[in-house]
């Protein structure tokens, strides 16, 4: 059960896209950083349009797509120390012009220091059956945007295909193929991938050709089996072959019939080389500089000497550490001083998990150079950390299953444990924007800790650790609302927000990421979120980066015709955010254990209101409201003095949770909430009408 409250727990800083959007029409090569990893096509993607009725047999019904992909083929092979080779080929039918322009640039992402992209076919072939090949100077090999002033990450880039005169009834097709060579986490590899359940797709063919000498971990999904599976050869020669062949007859019985509760993230095809401890070990020994893998020492006392080796940093970083650290009094202050300048004052590259191979750079670099990925951030800020003696550990999250099939594509972002002695903080300094420790709240519920201290333990399972991301301050959220009712009906408002807790973030993100002169944007999205209508102008917010205090938002909103003056009695709600509590419990199904009802992280929020009317004007309040839980409290106060309204609610969350038998209670509590919400003011506007003359 969600338990966002008063915020629209993601703002939204762009116009919302098409569900085919710009990125279905820029295919990717799907391996992103891993081993040839194959995720979800992005061609795969679709805008349902609804069919148009049909008033004529012989009317050829509109398509629901802007572009049908009617043949998807890839063949992945994965070699025995680690290389891959795999090769899509698509046929791709463009029903519109909406399709014709997302198909225009095709954009392949690649790492060229261990992959290699060749585009040997793009054709298009007209109506009239005329076709036109696509000229090797039409593709070009460019840098990811991300990275254009990141000179150390120019490894990462994007190969495009510009495609001119492409016009509806064409048919566009193209063969990419991409090579995997030395990738820095061989030999081992794995792999993701999805079917396609959007209709786009209206027949694909899946192979996976895997080395059987070393005994790939394959899983499919039930409901997607092998068409066929093929063994030949023996021993180090020996190879199994999966094969899928989804024409469109199954593409539809699939799309009806997928598993309850089927999410895009679930994998129809994965497979792994790697258990979850050793991964762990590999990959903290990717982002520990010169580290020496553990695998090729012998002795207890060369493994004890390796492990202290992130402990040993460059004499510039401690210089630079006792620099940042020389005011602070506490060993949180000193890491909190760190984790400052490593979010701020190194720009974050925003590029995938992994993008680089988990390659890291050295502290030394990242601190000259000023930028860096996740990745090394937490390299820089582990070295300034362990100068001063203190211990960070790298976690990935984006999954959370230590029995499921451990492969690095599962994860989506990198947070950073630290100790001060004391406590224990997780930090996500990538964001640049995020209060010393605060994470987002769609972290998840656990953590996949990379550590090579596991090589030295005897026992398993300590490489996933349960995400409890307590917030270091008390949560809390200030809305008050200065508002004007004029005599015409119209209605002007200042609002100021001042927000501590999971949605500032939220707020300073969006804010940080957004151009100052778009910020009315932001601002007309969070007043429309609280239930407010009007246009937002003269949006404002405190600095982003002043994370050490609370948040604010302000901006003025007016909307005409708020009210009809000729009407004799009006009724207009407070002016005030509308309350966001978290859903009522959901009765259990049949035999399943009953779930607490979780209200989220303990918050506390006041809202409050002062409307301006008219002179004359008379006001009908409606009644306060005041309701106690041991989980809860809720407060409302409604008053007037001649024109001017006033009006609050209180509501603070105590608790994070309460037992499942306890929803009667939870569900009283809420409706109190809501009927009071619904309570509005009754108007009277003053009698203007000229006195009749008196008659002598």
């Amino acid at each position: 059960m969600k338990a966002t409250r008063i915020l629209v727990p993601a703002i939204p800083i762009a116009a919302a896209i098409f569900l085919l959007s710009a990125a279905a029409a820029k295919p990717r090569t799907e391996q992103a950083t891993s081993q040839a990893v194959p995720q979800n096509p992005p061609e795969k993607a679709a805008e349902k349009i609804q069919e148009k009725t049909q008033s004529k047999p012989a009317v050829t019904p509109a398509p629901k797509i802007p572009a049908e992909i009617e043949l998807l083929e890839t063949r992945i092979r994965f070699e025995a120390n680690g290389d891959s080779r795999k090769e899509v080929h698509a046929l791709v039918k463009i029903n519109d012009e909406l399709g014709a322009r997302q198909f225009a640039i095709l954009n392949f992402d690649f790492n060229r220091s261990f992959e290699q992209i060749e585009i040997p076919l793009v054709r298009v072939t007209h109506p009239s059956g005329g076709t036109a090949e696509v000229l090797p100077s039409a593709i070009t090999d460019t840098p990811n945007p991300a990275v254009v002033k990141a000179p150390a990450y120019q490894d990462v880039r994007v190969k495009s295909v510009r495609i001119l005169g492409l016009e509806p009834g064409d048919t566009l097709e193209y063969r990419v193929i991409t090579t995997i060579s030395h990738h820095p986490l061989a030999p081992d590899f794995w792999l993701d991938h999805t079917f396609d359940r959007t209709g786009v797709v209206s027949h694909e063919i899946f192979e996976l050709d895997v080395p059987t000498s070393r005994k790939p971990d394959v899983r499919i999904n039930p409901k997607t089996p092998a068409t066929s599976i093929d063994k030949s050869g023996e021993d180090d020669a020996g190879r199994t072959i999966y094969r899928w062949n989804l024409p469109a007859a199954n593409s539809a019985k699939k799309t009806e019939n997928s598993s309850p509760g089927y999410e895009e993230t679930e994998q129809d095809v994965a497979l792994s080389t790697e258990a979850w401890e050793p991964l762990s070990i590999r990959l903290d020994e990717k982002l520990t500089p010169d580290a020496k893998p553990m695998e090729s020492l012998g002795t207890y006392e060369e493994t004890m000497q390796e492990l202290s080796h992130k402990f040993r940093v460059a004499p510039e970083v401690t210089a630079k550490a006792l620099e940042l650290t020389k005011e602070a009094k506490t060993n949180r202050g000193r890491l909190e001083a760190i984790y400052d300048f490593v979010s701020q004052k190194i720009r974050t590259v925003d590029l995938p998990l992994g993008a680089t191979g988990f390659l890291a750079r050295s502290a030394t670099d990242v601190l000259s150079t000023g930028y860096a990925t996740p990745e090394d951030k937490f390299v820089v800020f582990a070295a300034l950390a362990a100068a001063l003696k203190f211990n960070a550990i790298a976690a990935l999250t984006g999954y959370c299953d230590k029995k499921g099939l451990p492969r690095p594509s599962v994860f989506r972002h990198l947070l950073i444990s630290a100790y001060d002695g004391k406590t224990s903080f997780w930090l996500d300094p990538a964001l640049e924007v995020a209060p010393f420790g605060v994470i987002p709240p769609n972290s998840g519920k656990c953590a996949f800790v990379l550590n090579r201290e596991f090589s030295a333990m005897n026992s398993t399972g300590h490489e996933w650790e349960t995400l409890e991301a307590s917030l270091p301050f008390p949560a809390k959220q200030r809305v008050t609302i200065d508002a004007t009712l004029s005599s015409d009906g119209s209605l002007s408002a200042r609002a100021k927000y001042v927000i501590r807790g999971e949605n500032e973030l939220l707020l300073r993100t969006a804010f940080h990421q957004t151009p100052r002169d778009k910020w009315d944007g932001v601002a007309q999205l969070l007043a429309l979120s609280d239930g407010f209508r009007g246009k937002v102008s003269k949006a404002s917010a405190s600095d982003p980066y002043e994370t050490h205090d609370p948040f604010t938002v302000a901006y003025e909103i007016a909307q005409d015709k708020f009210v009809d003056w000729s009407k004799k009695n009006l009724n207009i709600p407070a002016i005030l955010p509308l309350l966001g509590l978290p859903d009522p419990p959901v009765k259990s199904a049949p035999g399943a254990a009953a779930t607490p009802i979780d209200l989220g992280t303990p918050l506390d929020v006041e809202v409050s209101a002062t409307i301006h009317l008219p002179a004359g004007t008379t006001v009908h309040i409606p009644t306060g409201t005041s309701v106690s839980r041991d989980f809860a409290t809720y407060t409302s106060q409604y008053s007037a003095k001649d024109a001017t309204v006033t009006a609050s609610r209180h509501l603070n969350f105590i608790l994070k949770e309460i037992p499942a038998d306890r929803a009667a209670d939870y569900n009283a509590f809420l409706r109190t909430i809501q009927n009071d919400e619904s309570q509005s003011f009754t108007l009277e506007g003053a009698d203007t009408t000229p006195a009749a003359p008196k008659k002598h």
